[in-house]
């Protein structure tokens, strides 16, 4: 499991907490959990789309802008997607989800990487 919210402590409900959702991912399902803020989006780019009621065309070029400037494709170690990975985040669909912009840029970087939305 990959966490790629900007705050891991506040989002979602209580137990999927920085402290609490690995224990339960390893308990329950034997899941590793890594928090890689590389693949979130800054508080600017989040308030420019929530708060400020941007458009998601902004807010995508904005995000796509980000993490081609962080070169995420080489600076996150390919290693945790070394075995089947999951991209989480707070959105319930992947339209409107950075997730998807993340797992797409990535395998236009990375040639082996299928994406599924669950």
């Amino acid at each position: 499991m990959v966490d790629i919210r900007l705050n891991n402590t506040s989002q979602m409900a209580t137990y999927t907490k920085r402290s609490d959702f690995p224990y339960f991912l390893r308990v329950i399902g034997g899941i590793d959990y890594v928090h890689e803020p590389l693949l979130a989006p800054t508080q600017d780019i989040l308030d420019a789309y929530r708060k400020h009621k941007g458009s998601w065309d902004s807010y995508e070029r904005a995000f796509l802008n980000l993490i081609s400037e962080r070169r995420i494709e080489k600076a996150v170690p390919r290693t945790l997607f070394g075995e089947p990975a999951v991209l989480l985040c707070s959105e319930t669909t992947p339209e409107h989800c950075h997730r998807r912009l993340v797992a797409e840029y990535l395998a236009a970087h990375w040639p082996s990487v299928t994406i599924v939305h669950l």
